[in-house]
């Protein structure tokens, strides 16, 4: 199965043929099984990185399978011109399980922020500010990219959308010596993902809603990477006694395909007019086909609930692993099936570590290893990772 003839290897047209935007993972991909995948020379690896959150039901979920074939069969895409019935079905799940009332679907992640902020501006008004805060990624189009905290994304693409401001993480003297009656919003994650996997603190997020109180702002949850099971609620937002006022999502909703959405409260249920916003792809049925299987298997079929005992597990396990190597791991943090592991040291040692063992993981902010396995894994997977977890970090 390996190329032969090495002129016509992927890994080699790849910088001829793409603007150099990704740092590429030297595997060509042949095709994925449950949570494996395996490249072309029929080498098998477990990944607990699971396409940056993507595929929360693993690779070729039989479910998924039956379900786009039959969309693709029907109809691709006939545009938002038209009522379908995939698309109604999709967005009434995702409605009730997140209790929110109308939702705008999208293509991506970075599209909901940018749908989000376009609400807010027509509702709040150009003079005041959104808020969002340090170390957060919302996405690289210019509006989500201009909320984004960490600033190596924005360098040489200055300059970005104005009356836009930054609160430092869990920094509660700073959220209050920023937010005022001229605050329109607030953008966060409640588990931040490129930022290392870092959990917004109840002190914030209690000074936050006693703010939003006194002052009447919006409080956006961008739950792309945090949502839809992955922490072991619904989205991460969820351990704590808030409801924002609108939810960003994406990443897995789709199984693999491209979708995203906005949802939003009863307070911006009719924000937009016909006309101010749109998308040609947004909400394609065979994307909400798949989507919609998620979030039955998710919500329905026992899979968060799977993920929340299976991530404490992981969690006490890491937290072991930890105790033996004090020198080494600083520090276990997140939720469910997303989890942070601070390194002493650079993590892409341990990625390559890992990698030669087989096992699939992503380093983010240096030195953090980041874990977003797909939400079927068992515990005989994560034995599996932990056994090579700790080799790896044997062998640092």
């Amino acid at each position: 199965m390996e190329p032969s003839d090495n002129t016509n290897s992927a890994l080699v047209k790849e910088p001829m043929l793409f603007l150099h935007t990704f740092n590429r993972i030297p595997l060509e991909i042949d095709h994925g099984n449950g949570p494996y995948l395996f490249d072309k020379k029929g080498d098998k690896y477990l990944d607990f990185f699971a396409g940056l959150a993507v595929n929360a039901l693993g690779y070729a979920h039989p479910k998924i399978v039956k379900a786009v074939t039959e969309q693709i069969s029907r109809f691709a895409h006939v545009s938002n011109s038209y009522i379908t019935d995939i698309q109604i079905e999709f967005a009434e799940l995702l409605l009730k399980h997140s209790g929110m009332s109308k939702l705008f679907l999208s293509n991506s992640g970075t599209e909901a922020n940018e749908a989000a902020i376009k609400a807010i501006r027509k509702k709040y008004g150009a003079g005041k500010t959104i808020y969002a805060l340090t170390d957060s990624f919302h996405g690289r189009t210019y509006g989500a990219l201009s909320i984004t905290g960490r600033n190596k994304y924005k360098k040489g693409f200055e300059p970005l959308l104005p009356a836009i401001g930054h609160i430092n993480f869990n920094d509660v003297g700073d959220l209050k010596s920023k937010v005022d009656e001229n605050t329109a919003a607030v953008f966060l994650e409640f588990i931040q993902g490129e930022g290392g996997v870092n959990e917004v603190s109840q002190e914030f997020v209690t000074a936050l809603k006693e703010l939003k109180e006194k002052f009447g702002f919006a409080i956006i949850a961008d739950s792309i990477q945090c949502g839809i099971g992955r922490t072991g609620k619904p989205f991460s937002h969820c351990y704590f006694d808030l409801l924002p006022d609108m939810i960003t999502v994406a990443k897995s909703i789709g199984g693999g395909l491209p979708l995203g959405a906005l949802l939003v409260n009863e307070n911006f249920k009719d924000i937009f007019n016909v006309g101010e916003h749109g998308t040609t792809f947004g909400g394609n049925p065979v994307s909400c086909a798949a989507g919609k299987v998620v979030l039955k298997e998710v919500f329905e079929n026992g899979l968060m609930e799977h993920v929340y005992s299976s991530g404490l597990y992981l969690k006490k396990e890491l937290g072991r692993i930890k105790n033996s190597y004090p020198d080494k791991i600083k520090e276990v943090r997140g939720r469910g099936f997303m989890l942070g592991v601070e390194l002493g040291c650079d993590g892409s040692k341990v990625v390559q570590l890992m990698r030669e063992r087989k096992i699939l993981v992503n380093c983010t902010n240096v030195k953090v290893i980041r874990l977003l396995p797909p939400l079927i894994v068992t515990k005989e997977d994560i034995d599996i990772f932990l056994e090579n977890f700790d080799e790896s970090i044997k062998d640092l």
